[in-house]
């Protein structure tokens, strides 16, 4: 058995509504402090030394790395007469932005923007881009060591100069060009003594910027001093006419909507209440002359398309009636409107006339995920990805006129896809309720409950699994292991009805479906609790947490990366609190105690044997603060029993996982399998 490093246990006891409730190692939550450096450096060393004397470790890296090394593009889209486009030679660490005159061959393209050049070791990524609408400038955000804290910079496109502008403190920001400026979002800097990537994120602000000036001169838009918490995020049509504000208040799952008419000087600061409401989410998707069209699940859990006049805001008229399927996205371009629905967890793309007559489906080529179709009203071509478990993510080109794709890069993967095969299955969990599950293998798999088997799930925030193609989960599936992903309730793939069934007070099914899951590959034969593997990221990371501390007979290996695993305490750090829409806090007393009864650092249990555990987190993740993987981790070596090992792998100078550089995906990726391998 492996000896953990010493981890103090203090005194600390919180006391909720009469409960009271032990935080032995609150200590860990100063990411800061000498004595937390010391324990993740011992705790590193442990592990990496663990690693390091497995046989398959530097097989594995040496196959992702393979692998890994194909060219991989981006979705294009066209600005004025040049055409920007993404691409990867295959082991770079981050993608470099390439531009090209429309119409001219690919070789012709030159580097607009190479984020490799931003930090020596490759972990400054590029977060978003940004054109003018003149075409002329772009403003782009990038973020240092995977931290959610975003910088803005500028380059002139005719001379590809940057420019001086350099704005700070940015989070949760679009950037949204008027004028001879652009809108973005922002925090205050931290006061000094201030931890920048734990402290709460409080009183977000909506700030005009101007080309070539300071930004301490930049103009305040909107505020709000009597809420703490929530978003302000501006956006513009693309006339350039309205200004759009989304506003949460961090308590309720939707968002406000307010616009303002830039061209009008007598009301041009006058804001117009388009959705009064938090309960529903309400966006704007573009103009048409005096209209605007929102995309909303107002009434419609399933997300409808109206047009509204703003001088008639309550008056909403139909333009795509709410359907079966969930209108998962929507976009105008193209003097269309593209609408993607998910049909059982899969991409559907219907194209619209700008006043909602159907016009034609999509065809893809499979089942899988379809994602693009942005564009500004003038294009006449647009581009979109295609991707599914074992087919490589493909870039087409799409005319709506013609409704007619054509590949415009197609990767050249070590890949087989007739090898595999990819099935959905649908299993009642706990409830009796039925949940769809995608499984994924070679040909030919025997049914003989012995097959390595990888259980994905992430079940909250209406996010939905579709299927998409991983390099990464590509070396398991060529060694002869299973890939299957059940889409949980708590995500997106059936609406908002789908959604609310796996919130606060609700959760509990999150877990059940997971567990269902497990039971049903079982009960198929595919594989046994001795050869299951558990996974799942953030708020995955909670579901494999709340799973291993309920069933810990259930599987042989856990997999929690980057998760929320102190459900009384994560509203304290960053933007925690956005999350409690859909958990609850410990501040209501009906929360708290529903909280307790699943939250996984509070729900280990001193003796029990717990499954091999491999935590993994990074020093920078300021979404999900490291502490909680950090408490989750010192609690499990202590109360573990039997011989199954408990590490924590804690990357340095990365994040919540968004940016990561491919030299630390490969080498994070080389130890996860290893570690899963070496268990079953």
């Amino acid at each position: 058995m492996l000896t953990y490093p010493a981890a103090r246990r203090d005194s600390q006891l919180d006391t909720y509504f009469g409960t009271p409730v032990s935080d032995p190692y609150r200590w860990l939550e100063d990411a800061d402090s000498a004595e937390t450096a010391a324990w993740v450096a011992a705790e590193n060393e442990l592990t990496f030394d663990y690693l390091a004397r497995l046989p398959l470790r530097e097989e594995l890296r040496a196959r992702l790395t393979q692998l890994w090394d194909y060219e991989r593009y981006g979705v294009p889209h066209q600005e004025g007469d040049l055409l920007i486009f993404s691409k990867n030679d295959g082991l770079q660490n981050q993608a470099v932005v390439y531009v090209v005159p429309a119409g001219q061959p690919l070789e012709a393209a030159g580097v607009l923007l190479d984020p490799n050049q931003f930090s020596a070791d490759g972990t400054t990524a590029l977060t978003g881009l940004h054109f003018s609408p003149d075409h002329r400038y772009l403003a782009y955000t990038t973020s240092g060591g995977g931290s959610d804290w975003q910088q803005i910079r500028l380059l002139d496109l005719a001379s590809r100069q940057p420019l001086p502008d350099v704005l700070d403190w940015v989070k949760v920001s679009g950037v949204a060009w008027a004028g001879a400026g652009f809108y973005y979002s922002a925090y205050d800097a931290p006061r000094p003594g201030e931890a920048a990537l734990a402290g709460k994120n409080e009183f977000h602000k909506v700030y005009y910027h101007r080309l070539g000036t300071p930004q301490s001169t930049d103009e305040l838009v909107y505020e709000n001093q009597e809420m703490a918490l929530g978003f302000r995020i501006a956006d513009v049509t693309e006339d350039e006419r309205w200004l759009c504000l989304v506003l949460t208040d961090g308590q309720g799952d939707g968002n406000r909507l307010l616009v303002r008419d830039l061209t009008d000087p007598v009301q041009a600061d006058a804001w117009i209440t388009m959705q009064p409401s938090y309960e529903f989410e309400t966006s704007v998707i573009g103009s048409l002359g005096d209209e605007l069209l929102l995309y909303t699940n107002d009434h419609a859990p399933n997300y409808r398309v109206v047009r509204v006049d703003p001088r008639h805001p309550t008056e909403w008229h139909e333009v795509i009636a709410e359907g079966p399927e969930k209108l998962e996205s929507i976009s105008l371009a193209a003097g269309c409107l593209l609408a993607t629905y998910l049909h059982d967890a899969s991409s559907r793309v219907r194209v619209y006339s700008e006043r909602g007559e159907w016009r034609h489906d999509v065809a893809l080529p499979a089942i899988g995920t379809a994602g693009g179709f942005g564009g500004r009203r003038e294009d006449t071509v647009l581009y979109y990805a295609f991707t599914s478990f074992t087919y490589p993510t493909t870039i087409y080109r799409y005319d709506p006129a013609a409704n007619v794709s054509t590949v415009f890069k197609a990767p050249q993967v070590d890949v087989q896809p007739a090898d595999y095969v990819t099935t959905q299955v649908f299993y009642p969990s706990k409830d009796g309720t039925q949940v769809p599950m995608f499984i994924t293998h070679k040909k030919g798999l025997a049914l003989d409950g012995q097959n390595p088997t990888y259980l994905y799930a992430y079940g909250g925030f209406n996010v939905s699994l579709t299927p998409g193609f991983s390099v990464a989960r590509l070396l398991w599936l060529e060694r002869g292991g299973v890939l299957a992903i059940p889409n949980l309730r708590g995500g997106g793939e059936y609406g908002e009805a789908w959604h609310q069934a796996g919130m606060t007070p609700h959760k509990q099914n999150v877990f059940d479906d997971f567990i269902a899951a497990a039971e049903t590959l079982f009960a198929q034969g595919y594989t046994s609790p001795a050869k299951l593997a558990i996974a799942g990221g953030s708020n995955g990371g909670l579901l494999v947490g709340a799973v291993m501390t309920q069933r810990p007979d259930l599987c042989r290996v856990a997999l929690p990366a980057v998760g929320v695993l102190d459900m009384l305490r994560y509203q304290k750090f960053t933007i925690g609190w956005n999350w409690a829409p859909e958990y609850g806090t410990s501040d209501d007393e009906a929360q708290f105690h529903n909280l307790l009864a699943y939250s996984p650092l509070h729900n280990l249990k001193p003796g029990t044997q717990y499954p091999a555990t491999l935590i993994t987190t990074a020093d920078h993740d300021d979404r999900v603060v490291p502490a909680h993987s950090f408490k989750f981790a010192a609690e499990l070596q202590a109360c573990q029993a039997g011989p199954n090992p408990v590490l924590i792998r804690i990357d340095v100078n990365a994040g919540h996982g968004a940016g990561k550089s491919t030299q630390l995906q490969i080498a994070e990726w080389a130890d996860v399998w290893t570690f899963t391998l070496s268990q079953i």
